[in-house]
């Protein structure tokens, strides 16, 4: 790993046909394919987590933004748009963002809202790529 400062562990279990279980902290999230893809549908995909990962960090600087101005985080939401590309390499090519504020936000906020938006850590992230490293361990018998 590089120069982080803080590290933290997330796990992945295999449950049965493209199930996986993820376990982050004290959470399990449960991760499957929609049907079109082999699966079940018991729980978003990897790719709709990494969406909903850049909405939701979205959602919290929208948050703490408003709570910092005094003002109501009522109606506040986040709702996101994305395309797959058709390359090789299936990947997300372009998200969109629409975050809806509560009425009222001053004209004048909206600028450094939408400033403050732009150091999500999730986008920050994915601006930056990390360092990824992939290593096989086996199963002890």
């Amino acid at each position: 790993m590089s120069n982080a400062t803080k590290t933290a562990q997330v796990s992945v279990d295999f449950a049965g046909g493209e199930e996986y279980v993820v376990a982050m902290r004290d959470h399990l999230v449960r991760t499957d394919q929609p049907p079109a893809d082999g699966g079940a549908d018991a729980g978003p995909s990897p790719v709709e987590l990494l969406v909903g990962a850049m909405a939701t960090c979205t959602a919290f600087y929208a948050g703490r933004f408003l709570d910092r101005h005094g003002l109501p985080r009522t109606g506040l939401r986040v709702t996101a748009d994305y395309r797959m590309g058709a390359d090789p390499q299936r990947r997300v090519t372009d998200v969109r963002l629409d975050v809806t504020v509560p009425a009222g936000l001053p004209e004048s906020r909206k600028t450094a809202l939408l400033a403050v938006l732009q150091h999500c850590t999730v986008h920050n992230t994915l601006r930056h790529p990390p360092e990824i490293i992939i290593e096989l361990d086996e199963v002890e018998s």
